[in-house]
This record gives C-alpha cells, structure tokens and sequence, in this order.
C-alpha cells in the first residue's frame, strides 16, 4: 500500500457520502473507493462513474465484464480481476468462458460470439495501440452492434485500463472478503 485507506471514522460528510453510495451499490466498501477518501471530488467522480458502468446500458452488463475482465487481466491487475471474476460468476458467466478470456484462448472458444470476440480484439488493441484500431475491426464491431454500444464499450474498456493503473500504482489490495480465492485468470508480477 503506498497511501492509506481513509476510513468511514476518519471521513467527513463528503466523503461519508460517496461512501454511501458505493456501500449501498457494492454492498460493502471496497478499498479502491476508501483511496478516493483522499479527494472527494474525484472519489464522488469515481464512485458515479463506476456505477454508471456496472448495470444494463447500451450494452448489457455481462457484456461489459467480459471487456472489464479482459482489459484488466491484460493490465495484469489482481485486484480487479479477483472482484471482477466473482461479479461474472454471479451474472451466470462460467468458469470455462472466463478462463478463455485469458491470452487470445476467446478467438477459438466456443464460448464466445463473433460479436463478443470481435470486442476482446478491441480491448486487446485499444491496449497496444488505440489509434491503430484496422478498419477490418471497426467492419466486425459495426456488424454487431450500434454506434452507441460501441461507444459505450470502448468507454468501458479505457475506464478499466485507467482503473487497474490506478489501483495497482497504488498498491490497492484485495478485501478480507476476497482472500482464498483462486482466481482462474492469474497476472503476472
């Protein structure tokens, strides 16, 4: 940990508030928002953010944890991972398709849709290089879906590549709750 956890006893009103609200959602208080106690402003940014992320919106949100859990195993991010992963298990994603999000394994799985594969590709290049997206790609994405859920998607996508930077520059670690659990998608370190 390289910052401190601002806790809900050491938090004023604002912070308290955006606490709230991430508690009620998330059902606990995960330490990637207590970081966030540090600066309210952006804690509240982050904590509205997320949640505008984490439900059915252009795109449903299954959907949007496989980009999430692609986008942050690539970034190597345990943390994100470990949360994620059992948010998917959850929504009724298996065990089996998750472990094909690792590598290029979801370009073969049966799994997946052309339509989920064509958006793994986007979140692989999106995280190479975001502005050497081939016009074969935006050509498979625009066959599957709307401008708006691509749009949304690749928010999605940058979002959590910003988060696992985040939570990994500084030293974010996993809550009680989550220790002894196995992840089936591993980082390297």
């Amino acid at each position: 940990m390289t910052v401190s956890y601002v806790e809900r006893e050491q938090a004023g009103p604002e912070v308290n508030a955006f606490y709230d609200k991430a508690e009620d959602r998330f059902t606990m208080l995960l330490n990637i928002f207590k970081v966030f106690g540090h600066t309210p402003e952006l804690g509240t940014v982050f904590t509205d953010m997320i949640m505008a992320i984490l439900k059915d919106g252009e795109i449903d949100w299954v959907t949007k944890e496989l980009i999430i859990l692609k986008a942050t195993h690539r970034n190597d991010c345990q943390y994100c991972v470990v949360q994620h992963e059992t948010l998917s298990k959850r929504l009724g994603i298996s065990e089996e398709k998750i472990a094909d999000i690792g590598g290029d394994r979801y370009r073969d799985s049966p799994h997946f849709s052309e339509a989920e594969k064509a958006l793994m590709d986007l979140t692989v290049q999106i995280g190479v290089d975001a502005n050497n997206v081939s016009t074969e790609l935006w050509e498979r994405l625009h066959r599957h879906f709307t401008e708006p859920q691509i749009v949304e998607a690749v928010f999605t996508i940058t979002v959590y590549i910003a988060v696992s930077k985040f939570g990994d520059a500084l030293g974010v670690s996993l809550e009680p709750v989550f220790s002894g659990i196995e992840p089936i998608l591993h980082v390297k370190h």
